[in-house]
């Protein structure tokens, strides 16, 4: 299923997700395991220009290195 960003039409690569309470907003790759259901879908471009409002603190969780055939990667197993 192909994710589209909350502000353009280019595919997702980020999700964007924040808590008030903690005045936290925090960048995760699509594929993430810390991916919130309740996060905004955003493409590396407007992720990359976000800036949090004053007096809150961003966390940039992504991998700045992508890898160049992401379908290609499978998780190891090992035989037990």
């Amino acid at each position: 299923m192909k994710i589209f960003c909350s502000k353009c039409s280019s595919l997702a690569a980020v999700v964007m997700a924040y808590d008030y309470t903690e005045r936290r907003v925090w960048l995760d790759d699509m594929d993430s395991e810390f991916v919130s259901v309740h996060g905004y879908p955003m493409c590396d471009k407007h992720a990359s220009r976000l800036t949090p409002p004053v007096s809150w603190t961003l966390t940039d969780r992504r991998n700045l290195v992508r890898p160049l055939f992401p379908e290609a990667i499978q998780p190891t197993r090992q035989a037990v």
